[in-house]
């Protein structure tokens, strides 16, 4: 049985951060990672040890280098591990299931190699609720997006299964795997509500089109 999320007050001041480009985790979502540096080895060990919290966040090209490694954007989303396994040589197999976003307050001291923050998440309170029911976007002018955005990229879709997925569920897996660039998947992230989610990630689709026709890439039919 699913555990259920966490309230407010429970969630943990200082986060351990997996920094990785284009890697977006959404409340609620779901996001496979393979673990295999020293240092997230060491990462994902403690966060097992200690309530399977981490939290995802991109890198911002547009900051500085520090002693830490990359500059990050200030936001990114807490994960619980939900599923976990070791392989042979070594490696870690989770699965993040998207709890809520935060702000980086400050960034700590690297402990064991990897990076920590001091988190403030009461922006983003309403991450926790429960997803809405009911129809929550356009959704046949969603899809015709996505289908010429789908043949313009190669990618292949199971229709069937996306078809039967609630709207909040699909624009949040779209969001997550579609190959936007970096600024992109964080303008998706730092969305403000499903709405403006739903709003951002159709914009992308027609830039894409718009892109397309430009340059005489293929187009759908």
């Amino acid at each position: 049985m699913p555990l259920a999320p966490p309230r407010l007050e429970e969630l943990p001041e200082i986060v351990p951060v997996f920094p990785l480009a284009r890697a977006l985790l959404l409340p609620r979502g779901r996001l496979p990672l393979n673990i295999f540096e020293p240092r997230y080895l060491a990462m994902t060990e403690d966060a097992l040890a200690a309530g399977r919290l981490l939290g995802m966040v991109q890198p911002d090209p547009r900051q500085p280098e520090g002693e830490a490694g990359p500059g990050l954007y200030r936001v990114g989303c807490l994960g619980r591990i939900a599923a976990f396994s070791e392989t042979e040589d070594g490696r870690f197999l989770i699965t993040l299931i998207g709890l809520i976003r935060f702000t980086i307050a400050a960034e700590l001291p690297p402990q064991r190699g990897y990076r920590r923050v001091r988190a403030s998440f009461g922006p983003y309170a309403a991450d926790l609720a429960p997803a809405p029911a009911g129809p929550g976007c356009d959704r046949a002018g969603l899809l015709a997006d996505l289908r010429g955005y789908f043949t313009r990229q190669g990618i292949e879709a199971n229709w069937e299964a996306i078809g039967g997925m609630a709207d909040e569920a699909l624009v949040t897996t779209l969001c997550m795997a579609c190959p936007f660039d970096i600024a992109e998947k964080q303008a998706l992230l730092e969305a403000s509500d499903a709405a403006h989610r739903t709003a951002a990630l159709r914009a992308l689709l027609v830039i894409d089109a718009h892109e397309a026709a430009g340059s005489g890439r293929p187009r759908a039919s």
